[in-house]
């Protein structure tokens, strides 16, 4: 079996007490079966700390939140106080693992970082990265469509070479990708091989690109859920920046993320404008890049309503519409 990471993981480190965000505020923290158990049957001040604190929501066994929007574990040092007084393998398995990413697809295996952890986005997006492949142990016999999965994960090279081409600029490697992104469709529909010329499919978007209306896109996000009052004040009040070089990383580090999920619905156009419309927002709200994308996927990629509500309005919104992010992208 082979496993797939980028060149960053191993490097990656929490900042526990120095972290200028915090993965033990705002969330309720979902807890496993496994942990909750022995949370529960623990003895002393912390078993009945939570004991106090384990709710049941929507059949999952969370820690809420204080008052403050905190992990009733975390402490004023930043540290967790389940890790100080039992140590890393009493973490639950959330907490162990944040902000580590791991996709298994049975003969293989891809590692990543997430990029709503503001130290693993800054190593996201310090540049485009390159990834190894290592040998291991283990593995199953793979549940997909081999010859899907070969689509997909040709499909996605060719996608990651468009994204890192320095002769387009970002926008246009972005505008070419959403027809890029309906070839590949077509192709796992049972239709011909995708075919890229990024030279025609550039003039064919502009033929196509309608002015869009950045409004109306960021209304579309207000609507989704919203976590922090400092996502809601940055779509409130938008200071669109120009495109940077992390855009093209955040491109990368989202096409490796979602680009094979398609393997699961074969719906690859709904992942590819999430990719999109993901930079073109951070984009539009503008402030520190580093810190505006960290929060967009605090906001998005870590709540799955809103990821869905992204998907599905892939097709039904007029604010994702492809002439609209045409528009967004060529302007």
């Amino acid at each position: 079996m082979q496993i797939l990471f980028p060149d960053y993981y191993h490097k990656f480190h929490c900042l526990a007490g120095n972290c200028p965000d915090s993965c033990c505020k705002d969330w309720a923290v979902q807890i496993d079966e496994d942990s909750a158990r022995r949370y529960r049957a623990l003895p002393g001040n912390l078993g009945n700390a939570l004991r106090e604190n384990l709710k049941e929501e929507d059949g999952e066994t969370v820690l809420a939140l204080t008052p403050e929007g905190r992990c009733p574990m975390w402490q004023q040092d930043g540290l967790c106080r389940i890790h100080a007084e039992l140590g890393e393998n009493l973490l639950c398995h959330t907490c162990k693992n944040f902000p580590r990413l791991r996709h298994e697809y049975g003969d293989f295996t891809e590692l990543g970082l997430e990029l709503s952890c503001p130290e693993a986005a800054r190593f996201i997006l310090s540049g485009l990265c390159q990834y190894t492949a290592a040998s291991a142990s283990g593995g199953e016999p793979p549940e997909y469509n081999p010859e899907i999965m070969s689509t997909l994960l040709r499909s996605r090279k060719t996608a990651l070479n468009l994204i890192a081409d320095p002769t387009f600029s970002i926008g246009e490697a972005l505008a070419v990708l959403l027809l890029y992104g309906y070839a590949v469709q077509e192709e796992l529909d049972g239709g011909t091989p995708a075919q890229l010329d990024i030279a025609s499919a550039l003039n064919t978007c502009r033929k196509i690109a309608r002015p869009g209306d950045p409004a109306q896109l960021l209304n579309f996000y207000k609507n989704l859920e919203i976590l922090t009052p400092t996502w809601r004040q940055l779509l409130d009040s938008p200071a669109p920046t120009p495109w940077q070089d992390a855009h093209r990383a955040m491109a990368q580090y989202l096409i490796m993320r979602y680009w094979l999920q398609t393997i699961s619905d074969f719906d690859l156009v709904g992942r590819v404008k999430f990719c999109i419309v993901s930079c073109l927002v951070t984009k539009l709200v503008g402030g520190d890049l580093l810190r505006t994308a960290q929060l967009y996927s605090k906001e998005i990629e870590n709540d799955l309503d809103n990821v869905y509500a992204i998907l599905d309005g892939a097709y039904t919104e007029p604010a994702l519409a492809d002439v609209a992010l045409l528009g967004y992208l060529l302007e």
